[in-house]
């Protein structure tokens, strides 16, 4: 009990830390969703991938951008923020899903399917972005791929997300064998049990999940539109079907409701890589930064532009 109560006290002290730094240095801390709680707590923003995008392209009064997430997020608020630098305060944060596709294949498809435009998930590297017509979020992605003037579109790399498009467009859509493995790991078992031990609960779960737990969810949502869920409907208990992470965040900003993981083993290694020590490292000695070539910056900006023009 006295080493909890020593933990506590050391975290609350490093947390005043990272904010008087932060301050200092002029410094905004964007957190992705899935974050620890304790890197949640310190961040002046916290939300989903198109939410940080907005944020990132908005920060012009901030001296550089601490971002709390994995690589593809950081490299995105570069690309936006070409004058600033932004700090990952761990590279080897990474995305297995953005490592399942490469330049490379994006330059194949196109060459195979002559004159239809590519859509980028966010969750892509900077060289993928460069390579597609326009980028989508999981909150977007039906509104994009509608907004093309064209009956076929390309879209990478999540074959689940890519599938939810499908069901809410009239497009064919020409996919990719990407996933997310944190996402993929809900299963119809995980469904029916929920339904079983939370009979009067809402099940809420992420595009990325396979298409029959999409199916038998009540409603297939982002992150940013599960923060906002809760406080439009009339129900007290909540099934995520996310990353774990998402937990906290909605029961902090709902705490009269209850919000349960669909699975508790959900948890994603690489944005858990971010502690508030490494957070408070970044800060004192302002790296690691995140950087993009000039050429890639300058093709990826464009695909970010129009997705952030449309929505």
């Amino acid at each position: 009990m006295a080493l909890d109560l020593e933990a506590a006290v050391e975290e609350q002290t490093l947390k005043e830390k990272v904010r008087e730094l932060a301050i200092k240095k002029q410094a905004i801390i964007l957190a992705h969703n899935y974050q620890l709680p304790e890197v949640q707590d310190i961040a002046d923003f916290v939300g989903d991938s198109l939410e940080l995008s907005r944020k990132a392209a908005a920060a012009k009064d901030a001296r550089m951008i601490i971002f709390c997430g994995v690589h593809f997020m950081a490299e995105t608020a570069a690309i936006l923020n070409p004058d600033k630098p932004v700090i990952l305060p761990d590279l080897k944060a990474g995305c297995p899903l953005a490592d399942m596709i490469t330049a490379k294949d994006v330059k194949e498809l196109k060459k195979e399917n002559p004159g239809r435009p590519a859509v980028a998930y966010v969750n892509t590297s900077a060289a993928v972005k460069a390579e597609v017509s326009i980028c989508c979020t999981s909150s977007n992605a039906v509104k994009v791929v509608n907004s093309l003037d064209s009956n076929t579109v390309i879209f990478v790399p999540d074959q689940y997300l890519a599938g939810y498009v499908a069901k809410r467009t009239n497009k064919s859509i020409i996919g990719w064998d990407g996933f997310c493995p944190t996402h993929a790991r809900f299963t119809v078992d995980d469904m029916l049990k929920a339904r079983k031990e939370f009979p009067d609960a809402i099940i809420v779960v992420h595009p990325e999940c396979i298409l029959e737990v999409q199916d038998m969810a009540d409603y297939v949502l982002s992150t940013g539109g599960m923060t906002r869920l809760p406080g439009e409907i009339d129900a007290r208990q909540f099934v995520l079907g996310t990353e774990t992470g998402m937990v906290y965040r909605l029961q902090k900003l709902y705490p009269e409701k209850e919000f349960v993981p669909l699975n508790k083993k959900a948890i994603c290694p690489n944005m858990k890589k971010i502690t508030l020590k490494k957070v408070f490292d970044s800060l004192v000695n302002l790296s690691p930064q995140v950087t993009v070539r000039k050429g890639t910056r300058e093709r990826a900006l464009r695909a970010i532009e129009r997705m952030l023009a449309i929505t």
